[in-house]
């Protein structure tokens, strides 16, 4: 089930970082900004981009990987914590990450 309150409340906490939309996918929300792929709001939650430096970020606070269904973890994607959702300027910062994250990747 899609959340468009919860994506439209993640969108307005982004506003700062600037050209960033959502497509529909896979029953949720993928976050792109000038057409790359960073993250994805799925079923209430937020998911950004990691990498081996950027992750462990994610698991120190006990964040999960993004599992879409119960066969399917994908462990290049974390959910951000709570309290980072709700302060926009650290949002921005951690999608700034997320997006530089996904940019390297889609480098040969």
């Amino acid at each position: 089930m899609r959340d468009d309150g919860y994506r439209d409340f993640v969108l307005d906490q982004l506003r700062d970082l600037g050209g960033v939309a959502s497509r529909s996918m896979f029953g949720g929300y993928g976050l792109y900004r000038e057409g790359v792929f960073f993250g994805a709001v799925f079923r209430g939650q937020l998911y950004f981009k990691t990498d081996a430096s950027t992750r462990a970020a994610y698991v120190e606070r006990g964040m999960p990987a993004f599992r879409p269904n119960a066969r399917q973890t994908l462990t290049s994607y974390y959910e951000v914590p709570p309290d980072v959702i709700e302060d926009a300027a650290e949002l921005v910062a951690w999608a700034r990450r997320a997006v530089a994250v996904a940019l390297a990747a889609g480098r040969p």
